[in-house]
Formats: structure tokens, sequence, C-alpha cells
């Protein structure tokens, strides 16, 4: 088990190879090829994880089942989004999942992405494929995020801080869509039935 406090930042990627080239060429290494990931964050009734900031989530990685926790750092200020993590692997996701759900939890939201990840000298960073748009994460250092996202002509203003989400919350919202969950299945099939 794992126990973090997590800095990192999101952007916006619009074009895949043009960013892995440029992390290619700052001497960063890929450490995980394009990976399937499946998440599912899980609350009481009436939500009092998420009233607090709080996310609890089981993440199937590839074949490799994460629980992970995540907590809102009150002294946490800055251009850079920072939490307390808190981390284990899981032997059985199926298993954890109906222990969560016979002690009072229930899923709240299932997101998917596609990731890949490049590890630098101080941090790492990930590029993300959703439903909803590509999406970059650089994690480290404060220091190291900022001077990655200048090497990669990311400004300050183009940092993101909010979690997927709150980033699909916000789509829906200006998408007009009441799709349930954040994945290529759902989303697909809502922008293939609204043509």
């Amino acid at each position: 088990m794992s126990i973090f406090r997590e800095v990192e930042i999101k952007f916006k990627v619009t074009d895949i190879e043009d960013l892995a080239g440029r992390l290619r060429r700052l001497g960063l290494e890929q450490i995980t090829p394009r990976t399937h990931e499946m998440n599912t964050l899980f609350d009481q009734p009436g939500r009092p994880l998420a009233k607090r900031g709080d996310l609890f989530r089981l993440r199937k990685y590839g074949e490799t089942w994460l629980l992970t926790h995540k907590s809102k750092v009150p002294e946490s200020h800055g251009p850079h989004k920072t939490r307390i993590e808190t981390e284990t692997r899981v032997e059985n996701g199926e298993k954890m999942q109906e222990i969560l759900i016979a002690i009072g939890f229930e899923p709240s939201l299932r997101y998917e992405k596609f990731r890949s990840e490049w590890q630098g000298e101080k941090g790492h960073v990930v590029i993300d494929e959703t439903p909803i748009g590509n999406f970059g994460e650089i994690e480290g250092p404060p220091e190291w995020i900022d001077e990655m996202a200048r090497d990669l002509e990311i400004h300050p203003e183009q940092y993101i801080t909010e979690p997927y989400p709150g980033l699909f919350a916000r789509w829906k919202r200006e998408s007009g869509s009441d799709v349930g969950e954040m994945t290529f299945k759902a989303i697909g099939s809502e922008r293939s039935q609204s043509r």
C-alpha cells in the first residue's frame, strides 16, 4: 500500500502523436504502452465522500486492479491539484466490488480511458484517450510540472485541475447530455443517436 501527496495538472491534447514525439525528444521514456482502464467510483448513500471532495475508486488497468482513496489537502494553493492518495493493489476486483457493496458503498460513476505513461527524471506524464476528449497529465514536484509544461508549450492558463468526474459533469452540461457514465459505449451510442 502506498500513501503520498499527489501533485498534478491536466491539459487538453489535440495531437497524441505529436505529444508522444515531444516527450521522446525531451528524454522521457514510455513505461506503459496504451492500456485500457476502467474506473468505478464508490460512495455511500447521500454521497458524503463526493460532498467533501474525496474520491474512492476501484480501477482495472490492463490486468491490474487498484483500490484508491484521494482526499483534498486543505492548505493547497497555486495552479496545481494536490491530494493525499492512498492506494493498494487488489487481487480480485470483482470480489472487492462485492465487498464494497455489501458494506454499504454503491457505484456512483464509471469512467473509461486508454492511458499511456511516460517517465521523466522527477515525475511522469500520461496521455489519456477518453470518450470526452484527449488529455495529458503531468505529475511530480510543482517546479518540475511547470518546467515540463513550458517545454511542452502548455501555459498556466491551460492547466486543468478538475478530476475526470468534474470534467465529465462539465461535458454533460455543455453538451446537454444526460448519459450516466463516461464510457465509450455510452457516449458513442448517444452521439450516434443524435446524428
